[in-house]
């Protein structure tokens, strides 16, 4: 083959790659949502804000998650932030809140940043963002929240302090009776774990006692605003074992030292909760690290409870295994409508995690039903 003959044939292909690649691109720019494919952004490139959640504003989305990089799923670059008005065509809007590059510092570059939420807090005018943090070289002992606010949804946020949580108080369904017996309980007594013994232990506060002084680990997480203004900061904690749910004061800036624990013992983590005719209904995952599992789903008349346990939302293929993802966050639309959020972890290749979003409907009995579509629109 000469070389005139190569080269023809060489831009015959590249012209049938790059027909391939437009195509594609206008398949997933189109006004559906194709849970589990790629989603570019409007310069094209799959969005890269992982763990997320979602801030209504002014008319406008705000999705904030993690950047991921190629190979590795640490804190590299920060929290990232993209700007939508239909919640199908997103737009980069850059890094909300940037690691540093100060070595010790709480967010070094390096460290582990997941899962951010986003709300706005009427009585200061600012948007606070909450996350898990975990200190570089650390592992997952850490155990913090972090809190960063800015004066503009798409940041630059400004990083406040990271904690543990609720140190030196009890959860609310503790009496007098509870915290004597609490009290009374040693890890010493317990080096083996997952016997019933100790899953008996863990239930009545065996890890909450552990902690108390110290305040309680915080990893998974969400935040939701009530009706009434009242925002929660709901988490993973005791060892991923147990959900806390945390009142914060009214800047939502802090804990005000009340909080309820969801199924202890229970190994729930992922935590997605909304609200809808009244009822609090909390979606969760167990933990099998990067492996997806089966969903869980809670209901309660109060978010201070009861909570009830119903079986897995999720309807159609691979829904015992959430259709390959994980919880993150479900958006309450204001026309009463809610979304899905979860993500599809790719542990190998990080920043090729995929996005889940699906409506959530109610069977008959009003329970939450999540089924699968390939494509749908808003």
């Amino acid at each position: 083959m000469n070389l005139i003959a190569r080269n023809m044939k060489k831009s015959v292909f590249s012209s049938l790659l790059l027909f391939a690649m437009v195509m594609t691109m206008a398949a997933q720019t189109a006004d559906s949502i194709r849970p589990g494919e790629l989603w570019p952004d409007t310069d094209g490139r799959h969005i890269n804000a992982h763990g997320g959640g979602i801030l209504q504003h002014d008319g406008a989305y705000y999705w904030f998650g993690e950047h991921k990089s190629e190979r590795t799923s640490a804190a590299m670059v920060g929290v990232t932030c993209y700007k939508s008005v239909d919640l199908v065509h997103w737009q980069n809007r850059g890094v909300a809140l940037s690691v540093s590059q100060e070595k010790g510092a709480d967010l070094e570059r390096g460290c582990i940043m997941e899962r951010p939420k986003v709300v706005y807090c009427p009585g200061t005018g600012k948007f606070v963002m909450w996350f898990h943090l975990e200190l570089r070289h650390h592992g997952y002992d850490a155990a913090r929240f972090g809190v960063a606010v800015s004066d503009s949804p798409e940041g630059p946020y400004e990083y406040l302090y990271s904690s543990r949580a609720n140190a030196g108080c009890w959860p609310v369904e503790f009496g007098k009776e509870e915290i004597e017996q609490a009290q009374h309980l040693s890890m010493q007594d317990y080096k083996e774990w997952w016997t019933p013994e100790w899953l008996q232990a863990v239930k009545k506060g065996l890890f909450v006692k552990r902690d108390f002084e110290g305040g309680q680990m915080s990893r998974d997480m969400t935040l939701f605003v009530d009706s009434d203004g009242t925002a929660y900061h709901i988490f993973s904690s005791e060892e991923n074992l147990t959900i806390h749910i945390a009142e914060l004061t009214p800047d939502y800036l802090h804990h005000t030292g009340r909080y309820t624990r969801l199924a202890p013992a229970g190994h729930n983590e992922a935590p997605a909760i909304f609200r809808h005719d009244g009822t609090y209904w909390l979606i969760t995952s167990g933990c099998t690290g990067w492996e997806p599992n089966e969903a869980r789903l809670f209901s309660a008349p109060s978010i201070w409870g009861p909570w009830e346990q119903h079986p897995n939302p999720c309807v159609g293929p691979k829904a015992e295994k959430t259709f390959g993802g994980q919880s993150t966050f479900v958006l309450s639309l204001p026309d009463g409508r809610h979304i899905f959020m979860a993500d599809i972890w790719r542990p190998r290749h990080p920043i090729d995690a995929r996005y889940i979003w699906l409506p959530i409907t109610f069977a008959p009995d009003g329970v939450p039903e999540i089924r699968w579509m390939d494509k749908w629109k808003r």
